[in-house]
């Protein structure tokens, strides 16, 4: 038996006068609304209504269902309604995971704008630790790919970020701007402790084009010695900016720095790899409007295409071309950002 169902064609019934007015406004058979209230009335092992051949009168206990079948029928209309209007109104809380490197640099920063065009929507902001995969328990959640995404879910392209080597220029005046990935074996580095980074880099210059030999590649067989280890990237983006050594950063990190200077790109003609940022949901379906006004807000804020805005920004150029990221197998230098 459908509760609320029988609920609302119990309360009908009285409100009609009639087993038969009920049906009219229904618009059922009178003998389904017979059959309801008799089922109803089974349910709860009482009768409440007194049935004659002129009119009907509300039991003792019937006079006490009706009263509260009318309040609880009504707080479900408003849930209901509420929910329906959080549908298309954009309010409530937004549970969006986002690597904890992306939510300092480049999230918080362009939150206030979307509070402003939605005031009544609160960014519940969850950055701890890697973003492997995507979140059921949130509504959002963000990470990046060298290469394509894979799952059952729906996920819309935020921007490019390419992995830059870069330095504190005085550092670089101190002991030299490297003009070839292999002097980077002389100088101090600050890369984290993961063995597939410590053991050796992988460079690429020029055009990358399956089957066509119109790029070089370069590999060397580990960095320089390190001053400082950290598997954090903030904290060697720290120390880069402290003149500890050169460090690998992804743009959306060292973007800012290097537009005001604070960093200088090392080898701005040598690549690395570089990182699409996707935002992602677990289902296209029931999104409400809040989800989806800052899901829309994110792709607009930092472009939504295959390019990288942050190295454009800082006027650097950037990579020409994906494979140069799928032909490369060094490890994610921004895994543990």
């Amino acid at each position: 038996m459908d509760q609320f169902k029988a609920m609302r064609t119990f309360v009908r019934v009285i409100d009609e006068g009639s087993f038969a007015g009920a049906a009219r406004s229904l618009d059922v058979a009178p003998a389904m609304v017979t059959r309801i209230v008799a089922e109803l009335e089974a349910h709860l092992g009482t009768r409440l209504i007194n049935r004659t051949t002129r009119r009907i009168a509300l039991t003792e206990i019937g006079e006490q269902y009706l009263e509260r079948s009318r309040t609880i029928l009504a707080d479900v209309e408003e849930a209901e309604a509420l929910a329906s209007s959080a549908q298309r109104e954009a309010r409530g809380v937004v549970r969006l995971r986002v690597p904890p490197a992306f939510a300092v640099h480049r999230v918080v920063q362009v939150l206030p704008k979307f509070h402003e065009r939605y005031p009544n929507v609160t960014v519940e902001l969850n950055a701890f630790g890697p973003v492997d995969d995507i979140d059921d328990s949130q509504d959002i959640t963000i990470l990046w790919r060298r290469g394509p995404l894979d799952g059952e879910f729906v996920a819309r392209r935020l921007a490019r970020s390419e992995v830059v080597l870069c330095a504190a220029p005085e550092y670089l005046d101190r002991h030299g701007r490297p003009q070839h990935p292999r002097e980077l074996v002389g100088h101090k580095s600050l890369i984290p402790p993961v063995s597939e980074l410590q053991n050796g880099l992988t460079f690429y210059r020029g055009i990358w084009a399956e089957g066509e030999a119109n790029h070089e590649a370069v590999s060397i067989v580990r960095p320089g010695p390190s001053p400082m280890v950290s598997l954090n990237t903030d904290v060697n983006y720290a120390g880069a900016l402290a003149g500890l050594g050169i460090t690998g950063l992804p743009s959306f990190i060292a973007g800012d720095a290097l537009v005001e200077r604070a960093l200088e790109r090392v080898l701005p003609e040598w690549q690395l790899f570089t990182l699409t940022l996707w935002a992602c949901m677990p289902s296209r379906k029931h999104v409400p409007a809040r989800t989806r006004v800052l899901l829309d807000f994110l792709v607009e804020t930092f472009g939504g295409e295959d390019r990288d805005p942050w190295l454009e920004a800082a006027g650097c150029p950037t990579l020409d071309c994906e494979g140069a990221a799928s032909a490369q197998r060094v490890g994610d230098l921004a895994a543990h950002a």
